[in-house]
């Protein structure tokens, strides 16, 4: 009983930290994403 409590603990830890890393990737691909309009926008400025 003991093994199958330790097995499911570790299990929702590890779903866990997915969570936080998926985020993190997220938030990521969102920072890149404003970076290439931010750059779209000032080369179309310039023209």
């Amino acid at each position: 009983m003991n093994t199958v409590i330790a097995l499911i603990l570790v299990i929702a830890l590890g779903g866990l930290s997915a969570c936080n890393t998926i985020e993190g990737a997220g938030q990521d691909i969102q920072s890149g994403g404003r970076a290439v309009s931010d750059t779209a926008r000032d080369v179309k400025d310039e023209m």
